[in-house]
């Protein structure tokens, strides 16, 4: 198990399933974590979640595509829980339909959350990172990204980017012992997902179609995807950048 005892983790989109389970796992493990989220009732029901079993979190509002909003959440969170050791780039949103069938005022808001989010939380963390010459960030992609995906084209597009921007930042920033490293989720059980479902004409044929495809017969957890991001950000990966992993049962094997 990492330990992360005085570290402070943000993990934004941390009131949402994957957020929420990997806000409990680095808190469960010693760290100091800021919640980030648009919806701070659902991070602060996170929070209380994790002082109920003895951790330390604290929920910031942070809308990830205003910039102005971002700095005022990192600098409350530095504030408020010390100097930022872990980012983790975990927000997201998702349209499912054809690219053709697309428009764009959607490819912006996609844009906005699932790439240019990202990019404010890591403009405005990276500079004191290398100041203090440490830092782990992880960012969390898609399956998409690797191998694309029918009805998510502009969603792929930008998880692609993220993977790109990763590596690329895993180098710049390597002579000051920060890495940078990536997630991608496969077919995960959460409320994204299940709006997918819901769409379809008949949703329990749907999920259980992605169960069988699977190798390992089941959905992802949110708990399965705390897990890798956790170690990622811990000195146990201390040696790994620029790294790409895929969990998702076994349903992509990317070499």
């Amino acid at each position: 198990m990492a330990n992360f005892e005085g570290k402070t983790v943000i993990v934004t989109g941390g009131g949402g399933g994957i957020g929420g389970a990997t806000s409990k796992r680095f808190a469960k493990d010693g760290a100091k974590v800021a919640v980030f989220d648009m919806n701070v009732e659902a991070a602060q029901k996170v929070v209380d979640e994790i002082k109920a079993a003895g951790g330390v979190a604290q929920a910031f509002k942070c809308n990830i595509t205003d910039r102005t909003e971002v700095d005022a959440a990192v600098a409350a969170a530095e504030a408020a829980l010390g100097p930022i050791a872990v980012l983790v780039n975990n927000a997201g949103w998702d349209v499912f339909k054809p690219f053709v069938k697309t428009v764009p005022a959607e490819w912006d808001k996609l844009i906005a959350i699932n790439l240019t989010g990202a990019l404010h939380m890591l403009h405005a963390v990276l500079p004191g990172m290398a100041e203090r010459k440490y830092g782990r960030i992880v960012n969390v992609a898609s399956d998409a990204a690797r191998g694309g995906s029918s009805g998510e084209a502009v969603y792929s597009a930008c998880k692609g980017g993220l993977v790109a921007l990763s590596k690329t930042l895993a180098r710049e920033h390597a002579r000051q012992s920060i890495t940078v490293n990536v997630v991608c989720p496969g077919p995960t059980d959460t409320a994204l997902l299940a709006g997918v479902a819901e769409g379809a004409r008949d949703p329990a044929k749907l999920i259980e179609a992605f169960k069988s495809a699977i190798p390992l017969g089941r959905l992802g957890q949110p708990d399965d995807l705390a897990s890798a991001i956790a170690f990622f950000g811990s000195d146990d990966a201390g040696f790994i950048t620029g790294q790409v992993i895929s969990v998702s049962g076994g349903l992509t094997m990317h070499g």
